[in-house]
């Protein structure tokens, strides 16, 4: 057991320390960081299979109480118009094995938290719903949901279970040996349950923007799954440094830097997420504001920026245009598939368009920088072709 104040184990600690000792605190756990070093891995992401343990976020099953009497789309339109308390993406829309990307808004249009809400597809599961919310917001996030819903359904955490992800190119064809062969054809943004390794619940997501799936597995199952995935030739354990490398690469936003209780889906260009019976609707926290932004525009808006030079622009670094202040950094680093720094952050919407000249004050120093189109590094996400 942590002692007080100090960071969680995750289950799955021992096993990570034998192959690494470079551990550090995020989200209060203690997290491997790296194992053969942050570009190896970040690039063997890219080109085979990477596993994460990311059993620090905050997994649960949000479902209706038992002998609720309903079935079918009924069960799940009735739950689903619980969690749309809280977010504004249409979840009544689900199908079944369906999963959304959303986030949980407040009453002044900004955002709480980015989350994942599938809709399990397996006949027992009508009026389910499997969620997945950030590490460092999830207590919050269930309190949040728990108000929300006045015990009109219940919510079951699974943050003692371990979360692996399993992500990059060659992804499908481990999991289909290892777990399934079925996963190799299910299509990206889907859930299904699999009686493999105890029980696990899989969807094909991820968020390095390569293919890949994020898998449930019960603690007393998990260094059996991943010891099997790791003896695949294809796989090798990735820290947090790469995953979070290979989501800036992917343009991908990180809870607490490039969004916040005072950012707008909007602002962060995610107005993708905001379907269209919700926005005719209007009834989600914060709908005023965010849908006068997605009628009129934002002030600002989140951008790619690519430094003309070396010298990288990590968060906090100002946005600077004719001795102006426009923006800041939000998000920085190293791009190792571009082998040059990249960033977002947000900028005054004039100046947000690809091919804008910006500067970065960098120690005291502006330096040139582009504004570029997202993601950095193209998604390569996998969707049967239809007809297949």
């Amino acid at each position: 057991m942590a002692e007080a104040g100090s960071p969680k184990k995750l289950p799955l600690d021992a096993l990570w320390r034998a192959r690494t000792s470079k551990f550090g605190d995020f989200a209060g756990y203690d997290m491997p960081l790296q194992f053969e070093g942050l570009i190896p891995e970040h690039m063997w992401t890219r080109q085979h299979a990477g596993l994460f343990d990311v059993s620090h976020m905050g997994p649960c099953f949000f479902a209706l109480p038992k002998g609720h009497g309903l079935e079918g789309d009924e069960a799940h339109k009735k739950v689903a118009a619980l969690i749309e308390r809280l977010v504004p993406a249409d979840i009544q829309g689900l199908k079944p094995g369906q999963v959304r990307y959303t986030m949980i808004t407040n009453a002044e249009g900004g955002v709480l938290d980015d989350l994942m809400i599938a809709r399990p597809a397996e006949p027992g599961a009508a009026g389910d719903l499997y969620i997945v919310v950030n590490a460092g917001c999830k207590h919050q996030d269930w309190a949040l949901i728990e108000e929300a819903t006045k015990g009109e359904a219940n919510l079951v955490r699974a943050d003692d279970r371990c979360l692996l992800a399993l992500q990059g190119p060659k992804a499908h064809i481990v999991a289909a040996a290892v777990i399934d062969p079925a996963l190799a054809e299910v299509s990206f943004m889907s859930v299904k349950r699999y009686d493999a390794f105890g029980r696990l619940t899989v969807t094909r997501s991820g968020y390095t923007g390569e293919d890949g799936y994020e898998i449930l597995v019960r603690a007393e199952h998990a260094a059996d799954l991943a010891n099997a995935l790791l003896a695949h030739p294809e796989v090798k354990p990735v820290g947090l440094g790469a995953r979070d490398s290979l989501r800036l690469e992917a343009g991908l936003c990180l809870y607490g830097h490039d969004l916040d209780p005072t950012t707008s889906p909007i602002e962060a260009d995610l107005a993708w997420t905001i379907q269209k019976r919700r926005r005719e609707a209007a009834d989600f926290p914060g709908a005023k504001r965010i849908l006068r932004e997605y009628e009129l525009g934002a002030p600002r808006k989140r951008v790619g920026i690519r430094p003309n030079d070396r010298a990288p622009a990590r968060e906090g670094v100002e946005i600077v245009k004719d001795g102006k202040t426009i923006g800041i950094v939000t998000s920085g680093g190293f791009s190792p598939v571009l082998n040059g720094p990249i960033s977002m952050g947000y900028v005054d919407a004039a100046y947000a368009e690809p091919g804008t000249g910006l500067e970065l004050m960098i120690r005291g120093q502006a330096r040139a920088a582009t504004v570029t189109p997202l993601p950095f590094v193209p998604h390569n996400y996998y969707r049967p072709k239809k007809g297949d």
